[in-house]
């Protein structure tokens, strides 16, 4: 026998690593594909940040930082943030990717019962999360009417004598929208009010088209802010992300950080230093204006082809988009596309249960000779 934990049953795999490993066979057997699906900047990590990476390593930096973090990142990471609303270095802890953020404050959080309420459609993990440290993940469906986002009236309409915390995220992944300023300063009164605390995911921040995304923090320092080197920074394999918490928490984040993966990368944090510099921050920013590109090229391509797509996303590199027109079950649509076609995409099957059969994800984190090609391929099979 093998016993296995009854949290596991709770815990669902990404329907997208079937599609990607099926791509990643037919790759092999020479077939073209056009990935759609990956969630991760195609550019390579920028050059500055990768030397910065050597030299630690050449430095002999190889050694534990403390469990918060390198004092410097720390410090470096609160300096980025606007001077009014600039959170002290203590309450900033650096983490293994925003994951390691968020299983932190779970953790601190969560007993055995308690209600998380989140968005659905939402990014997959989050629920998992809640679900590891015996939490209810509440899942409220959401659609474009509110902007494919949780909204004041959602949360007091959900909230039970449960539920310890709200999470959500802003941009969103897989829909890319943001929650109005005004919006997110009356959840967070409300979540306070109520005595629960509020997590604000801000992980895709930097890649924000045509509008200043402010950060959570311009409306409350009583409150966890994730965000992560992954995405706008282009360093997914890095492995490295933070947290600003709420000063009454820092210690016993500090206290499970020793506990659970006693500190994050030290290469990787001493590369990490460059990536404020601004040198990087103007290819960044470059690479910000090519995703910007990618997205009014395929959000006018996708439409005309039959897909649904009633809002323009505001930020990240996704299209969620509505495929009734074609089919229910989005797994089976995203299988036989690529089987049939060489495209990948995510099915909706993984962001939640809300009209998920009929949605799918587009990516555009490929290039745009890449995503014409795709499309292409789209016009012919549909």
């Amino acid at each position: 026998m093998n016993p296995t934990a009854k949290r596991l049953s709770k815990i669902e795999p990404f329907h997208v690593m079937d599609i990607l490993a099926r791509a990643r066979a037919m790759e092999r057997e020479g077939r073209s594909v056009i990935h759609m699906e990956i969630g991760e900047p195609d550019f390579p990590t920028v050059p500055a940040i990768v030397q910065a990476g050597i030299k630690a390593l050449q430095a002999g930096h190889t050694h534990y930082t403390p469990a918060l973090g390198l004092t410097e990142l720390r410090a470096a990471i609160a300096v980025n943030y606007p001077a009014h609303i600039r959170p002290d270095a203590g309450r900033v802890v650096v983490t293994p990717g925003a994951s390691g953020a968020l299983q932190l404050i779970f953790a601190a959080l969560i007993n055995s019962g308690d209600q998380v309420l989140m968005a659905d459609p939402g990014y997959p993990c989050n629920r998992h999360f809640v679900s590891l440290f015996e939490g209810e993940p509440v899942a409220i469906p959401v659609d474009a009417s509110t902007g494919y986002q949780l909204n004041t009236e959602l949360v007091c309409q959900h909230w039970s004598k449960r539920t310890v915390a709200v999470l959500l995220a802003s941009p969103s992944n897989p829909t890319g929208t943001l929650i109005p300023a005004d919006e997110l300063a009356r959840i967070a009164r409300v979540v306070e009010e109520r005595g629960g605390v509020l997590i604000v995911d801000e992980i895709y921040h930097g890649l924000v088209y045509g509008e200043e995304a402010l950060t959570a923090l311009s409306h409350s320092q009583n409150l966890f802010v994730v965000n992560s080197f992954s995405k706008y920074y282009g360093m997914t394999g890095w492995r490295l992300g933070w947290l600003v918490a709420p000063a009454s928490y820092v210690t016993a984040i500090d206290k499970l950080a020793q506990n659970i993966f006693l500190a994050a990368s030290t290469p990787a944090q001493y590369a990490a230093l460059v990536a404020f510099e601004t040198e990087v921050q103007q290819e960044l920013q470059t690479r910000r204006d090519i995703f910007r590109e990618r997205r009014d090229y395929l959000l006018p391509a996708l439409r005309e082809l039959g897909f649904e797509i009633p809002l323009v996303p505001q930020g990240a590199f996704y299209l969620y988009a509505d495929g009734s027109r074609f089919t229910d079950n989005s797994q089976a649509f995203a299988i036989g596309l690529l089987e049939k076609t060489g495209v990948a995409i995510t099915p909706g099957l993984d962001f939640g249960s809300h009209r998920a059969g009929q949605h799918v994800r587009f990516s555009y984190a490929n290039t745009l000779d890449n995503l014409r090609e795709g499309v292409s391929r789209l016009r012919n099979y549909l």
